[in-house]
């Protein structure tokens, strides 16, 4: 290999950052609780959307927005920066009011983000719990919840970037209903949803702290869904994952690429550590893999009309 080439790759992998989740976790639980209360700004203000897309958070070129929200004569947007790491409201009228983020618990962030929006008299009611954890604690009386590492927290954010871009391709092979590329904080995931235009029989529910007609209405037709997670639970690591709904025979039994991925019987998906992108020669081919070759093992063995659905893949 020459010097050139193998700067080049290096550079390549050095796009992806590393993320231990044993090294920030303490910040990422606290980040995942301030991103369900500014999230549900947009469930309080946002017109509804199919599968609850009206909630979701995007990625953008310093954090996550709420994207534009209306509000009484105005909209604004709500944007984490994790570059200046500042939390950045933004009205229609020109107003607008920051904070900035660093070691502070969930209750303190909850009522400055009150404070904040009254001081632009945006005046928005929140339910002030978590939702999709076992965590009932209250946003105004988590005091448990205090942790803030910029690096780390930079790092989630660059990696969330580049997998919006590889999930952004993925999605252009698509002509079938699809969902944006978008970030859930009920759960802290990245994710795109491809849906094969059938109904789908009603969800199971049983979602902690989410009520089981918010779980029947995003799975209210069969789908296909990706994404990245920075990992908890039985996954004590960043992961790339995909899986089907409703699942089919022989799904789980599927020959995915590349060889690092693997069915997670618990969690009834397939998985695909995020290290293994990281380190690999080119990782946006090696995601593409994944998310193409899992795609293909539900949608053939859910019998989806994949000709009406799909654009040719160019290699």
């Amino acid at each position: 290999m020459s010097v050139a080439l193998g700067a080049r790759e290096g550079r390549r992998q050095n796009l992806w950052p590393s993320l231990p989740l044993n090294e920030w976790k303490d910040s990422l639980n606290t980040l995942h609780r301030w991103t369900q209360i500014v999230g549900k700004t947009r469930l309080a203000l946002a017109a509804p959307l199919n599968h609850w897309w009206h909630v979701t958070l995007y990625p953008t070129a310093r954090g996550l927005t709420t994207s534009p929200m209306p509000h009484v004569g105005v909209t604004f947007e709500v944007e984490f920066d994790f570059i200046f790491h500042r939390l950045v409201i933004r009205a229609s009228d020109g107003r607008t009011s920051s904070l900035a983020l660093g070691p502070r618990t969930v209750a303190d962030f909850y009522q400055e983000y009150l404070s904040l929006l009254d001081s632009l008299d945006l005046k928005v009611r929140l339910r002030p719990v978590p939702s999709e954890m076992e965590d009932t604690l209250a946003f105004p009386e988590d005091r448990q919840h205090s942790s803030y590492d910029p690096e780390y927290t930079n790092r989630c954010w660059t990696i969330l970037g580049h997998a919006n871009r590889v999930l952004q391709e993925f999605r252009g092979r698509f002509i079938g209903k699809c969902s944006p590329v978008h970030f859930f904080w009920g759960g802290f995931d990245l994710a795109c949803t491809r849906f094969s235009g059938r109904k789908a029989p009603p969800h199971p529910g049983g979602v902690p702290n989410l009520t089981d007609r918010v779980a029947r209405e995003a799975y209210s037709h069969e789908c296909i869904s990706a994404g990245w997670w920075p990992g908890g639970g039985p996954l004590p690591e960043p992961t790339f994952y995909s899986y089907i709904y409703p699942e089919p025979p022989g799904f789980s039994k599927a020959a995915v690429r590349p060889a690092e991925a693997f069915y997670h019987a618990e969690l009834r998906e397939f998985i695909l550590p995020y290290d293994a992108v990281r380190s690999a020669r080119d990782p946006d081919r090696v995601l593409l893999d994944f998310l193409q070759t899992t795609y293909e093992a539900g949608a053939t063995s859910a019998k989806w009309d994949r000709p009406s659905l799909e654009q040719p893949v160019k290699e």
